[in-house]
């Protein structure tokens, strides 16, 4: 037996279509057609937030510049993120994400 006898055997024919739902085109992650929920769902409170992950070298303060131009802002970064810093505001993390408020 050859390597393509296996192409010898049997007539071709089309690849048949499930039946059912037809499928729609979605990216992974995304929830499918019909759902409700949000997987991105940042304004819970009614307030603009953005994510900012650490990295090695950054500061409260730091982050505070570039995020909005004002270092001595790094309380807001804080005060909304005490939970995952906790209760030494000079001692964050690289890779620790936090919540950087937009209002």
């Amino acid at each position: 037996m050859g390597l393509f006898d296996f192409l010898k055997k049997g007539k071709e024919e089309p690849a048949k279509q499930p039946t059912g739902t037809p499928k729609m085109n979605q990216m992974p992650g995304q929830p499918t057609q019909g759902t409700t929920a949000s997987t991105n769902q940042q304004n819970v409170t009614g307030t603009s937030q953005d994510t900012y992950t650490v990295k090695s070298g950054d500061s409260l303060s730091k982050i505070a510049q570039r995020q909005y131009g004002n270092a001595n802002a790094w309380t807001k970064i804080y005060n909304a993120n005490k939970t995952t810093i906790g209760d030494n505001p000079d001692l964050i993390k690289p890779g620790q994400k936090l919540t950087i408020p937009r209002d």
